[in-house]
């Protein structure tokens, strides 16, 4: 059977693929994202939160989204190791 699947970890693209029938949200995930855990990404399927039990039917959307991104930082010295701070110039909002 078909599904739409978008991987927003990598590219974004969505993608029809083809899976067998019956196959579930935690059987998929495992499939597609077998160095993530479940617990990190949201997955819906028809853009509804979804259970790892659910049973795929054909022309679903699933979508599998990471909730964080690596390399994402936002300490409470941020400011301070930059060396800069947010002010003002001339009216604007930009880094001086």
């Amino acid at each position: 059977m078909q599904i739409t699947y978008i991987n927003n970890d990598g590219s974004g693209f969505a993608d029809k693929i083809e899976i067998a029938e019956g196959t579930t949200i935690e059987q998929l995930f495992s499939q597609r994202v077998s160095y993530g855990q479940p617990q990190d990404y949201l997955i819906r399927v028809n853009r509804q939160p979804t259970t790892a039990d659910s049973v795929l039917q054909p022309g679903d959307r699933v979508s599998i989204t990471p909730t964080k991104i690596e390399g994402a930082w936002f300490g409470s010295d941020f400011f301070q190791r930059k060396g800069t701070s947010w002010e003002p110039a001339n009216g604007s909002t930009v880094c001086i």
